[in-house]
């Protein structure tokens, strides 16, 4: 039990509050007490107390329409009902409202006591299923398709083993999701789940994230800092945009996977690591190993299992189930009243390309919930939501399909992806943070593919 509980007692009897508030501050409790139904409603309504116990005969307002009132105004405490007078079915009738327990009068301070431990224990270990239940929620696979099955068929034989595993697959088709579900379904499920976009950290810098430092081992090294592999020490580290890794810091990386020990920058012994490594990337490996920009040593010792999840318009009835499950967790987490889709709304967000993929249909899933006005979304609301003049696959010819009808595949990706960056940054007004955040990336992996694609953003910006 907590060291102190805020507690909400509510008794027509001042004696009884009395007596209850002294308990509970003896015991290191904090108790407030209000001897009728209106002014408690009041008090919970403007603050949290972790229980409330309410007495169940009072004149005006009764305990049991006082009981009515907390659920109603969305009051979650555990409420535990007290009464000298009360009968059988009263008690029922309260525990079917939701009051946790129910003490008749006169009460027993040692009984009293035990009750709001298990009251409080109770509220605790809801609270954590919540939390669970939320981060689960984030991460949760949603599929429908036979492509996705047989994913989630190779993720079932590989899990428990510790094969090391390569997830491929476009940016935004779900890896992180993949590799969550490979260390849930591991014997290493107990152990933290660790991830690093290798993308997104400064080359001068991830050597520092993956191994840790000594303090004063560089210049703002004020403290030691464990990284990443020694954070994922008997779980999994997820090693993202793998392809992206500096060659230098590739070489440092295959020592560790070969040796099982890690050294910190500025550190002077070895430090043994147990954690399994599961790699992704949305680059092809095999051309940049032919290139010489990625190690071929490297490329073997992580690509034993390669998983690869295909892009969302090649699992298009994913796109309905996925925009439903987006549509109920986006709703949860802000409060908001979930909506259902029209038959033609669904065909119109199935017809649309999806060249962020997941990330993508989530991103415009958000938007959708806040433009639309009515319980029901419909075409309009979808097309209100999509990026402009990208339109619906199935809306006919425009530039943007126009550039990618010719060309082998990675130019065909390439042109659109060009014209995809180009129209967003003119719509954001060239911001690269609000550009970025509308398309579902790390700020640093989209001036990497502006300068991959060409894409000048000092010139855009002064030619507006």
């Amino acid at each position: 039990m907590p060291a102190k509980a805020d507690i909400l007692v509510v008794d027509d009897d001042l004696n009884t509050l009395a007596s209850l508030s002294r308990a509970f501050r003896l015991a290191g409790h904090e108790a407030t007490v209000c001897d009728n139904a209106a002014r408690a409603l009041d008090l919970a309504k403007s603050q949290r107390f972790d229980l409330i116990l309410s007495d169940v005969v009072m004149p005006g307002r009764d305990g049991i329409a006082l009981l009515e009132d907390f659920k109603k105004a969305g009051i979650g405490s555990p409420i535990v009902m007290i009464s000298g007078q009360a009968t059988i079915e009263v008690a029922v009738r309260a525990t079917r409202l939701g009051a946790i327990d129910f003490l008749e009068k006169p009460i027993s301070v040692d009984k009293l006591l035990l009750t709001v431990e298990n009251a409080l224990r109770l509220a605790r270990l809801e609270e954590e299923n919540r939390d669970l239940k939320r981060r689960l929620g984030r991460h949760q696979m949603v599929w429908t398709s036979a492509a996705m099955l047989e994913v989630m068929s190779q993720v079932e034989r590989v899990a428990s083993s510790e094969t090391r595993i390569c997830i491929r697959g476009e940016t935004g088709t779900g890896k992180e999701v993949v590799a969550r579900a490979l260390h849930e379904k591991s014997a290493r499920r107990s152990g933290p789940f660790v991830s690093l976009n290798c993308a997104a950290v400064p080359a001068e810098l991830i050597e520092s994230e993956l191994f840790g430092h000594e303090k004063g081992s560089f210049t703002g090294a004020a403290a030691r800092h464990a990284g990443k592999f020694e954070q994922a020490h008997r779980g999994t580290l997820f090693l993202d945009e793998i392809g992206d890794m500096p060659l230098a810091m590739q070489a440092k990386l295959l020592r560790v996977l070969e040796e099982g020990e890690i050294e910190r920058v500025g550190g002077d012994r070895p430090i043994p690591v147990d954690a399994r490594v599961i790699v992704a990337t949305h680059r092809n490996l095999e051309e940049q190993v032919q290139q010489g920009v990625f190690r071929e040593d490297l490329y073997h010792r992580i690509f034993v299992f390669p998983i690869l999840l295909p892009p969302l318009r090649e699992r298009r009835e994913d796109i309905p189930v996925l925009a439903e499950y987006f549509s109920q967790q986006l709703a949860e987490q802000n409060g908001w009243k979930p909506k259902a889709f029209s038959s033609e709304a669904r065909q119109a967000l199935e017809a649309y390309a999806w060249p962020g993929n997941v990330r993508e249909l989530r991103n415009v899933i958000e938007r959708i919930l806040l433009l639309s006005s009515g319980d029901l979304v419909d075409t309009a609301d979808v097309q209100r939501a999509l990026p402009p003049s990208l339109g619906l696959a199935s809306a006919g010819a425009n530039r943007s399909w126009a550039l990618v009808e010719s060309g082998t595949m990675t130019s065909r990706i390439e042109a659109f992806e060009r014209e995809t960056l180009v129209r967003e940054l003119k719509r954001n007004h060239h911001h690269v943070t609000n550009t970025a955040k509308v398309l579902g990336m790390e700020r640093s992996h989209l001036y990497k593919k502006c300068k991959e694609l060409g894409i000048d953003l000092q010139a855009m910006r002064q030619t507006g």
